[in-house]
């Protein structure tokens, strides 16, 4: 698992909990970014998608618990694993923590080699459901950047993919051509008006017309038989 394809990214306020959580965790063979608060955190997560975010409950502006419901929020984060650091003893900070989506904590003082197992353990979790099933004919792998359709394999492109990810991540909701564009390919980029067209047609030439329906005037939505 010890792998720098895996990126973790670290929200904490204290400068030596993010070297000494930085320090670790490069280690160990991950990418690590930081940020000094929450709202730099957020910034990083939409720009980045890491696999893993751990991020400090206790913050100045924008703490912990606003930030992860912030994360939650954004669709290409959905499946990022959350994890809180609280400080011992801090069941309410712990309660908080989950029912504001996070997916485990870690308790201040942490050791280097519990931190690195916790990790290691929760980025297995993350692995185990990359491959989703979405009809009886279709399955995603979101670690291979593969879709196999009805026993045949297709290696889409970059961006093919993660349109197709984000469309079939709610099966049945329409996303609008503003959402796309800014979740697929950032708000910071110029793309032309018929780029999202374009991706929809070859995503359909592959694996046929039924899954993405056009919602004209509007955008784009996931059709799915099984969810």
């Amino acid at each position: 698992m010890e792998n720098p394809e895996y990126s973790i990214l670290l929200i904490d306020d204290e400068a030596d909990v993010l070297e000494f959580l930085s320090y670790n965790l490069s280690k160990a063979g991950y990418r690590v970014l930081k940020a000094h608060d929450g709202a730099e955190g957020l910034k990083l997560a939409r720009k980045h998608r890491p696999h893993l975010i751990i991020l400090d409950v206790m913050m100045p502006q924008m703490d912990g618990i606003e930030t992860c419901k912030a994360i939650r929020k954004i669709d290409a984060l959905k499946n990022t694993i959350l994890v809180f650091l609280t400080a011992r003893g801090e069941d309410y900070s712990q309660i908080a923590g989950f029912e504001a989506g996070a997916d485990d904590y870690i308790a201040k003082p942490v050791k280097p080699r519990v931190l690195t197992s916790r990790i290691q353990a929760l980025l297995r979790r993350y692995v185990e459901s990359l491959a989703i099933t979405y009809n009886d004919d279709l399955i995603i792998d979101r670690e291979k950047y593969t879709v196999n359709k009805s026993g045949r394999e297709f290696i889409l492109p970059r961006k093919e993919f993660e349109l197709l990810m984000l469309l079939s991540s709610r099966p049945n909701k329409v996303f609008t051509r503003e959402e796309i564009f800014s979740i697929v390919w950032g708000d910071d980029v110029i793309v032309g008006d018929r780029t999202i067209d374009v991706h929809v047609r070859k995503i359909r030439e592959k694996i046929g017309i039924d899954h993405i329906k056009t919602i004209k005037g509007v955008g784009y939505s996931y059709k799915a038989t099984h969810v």
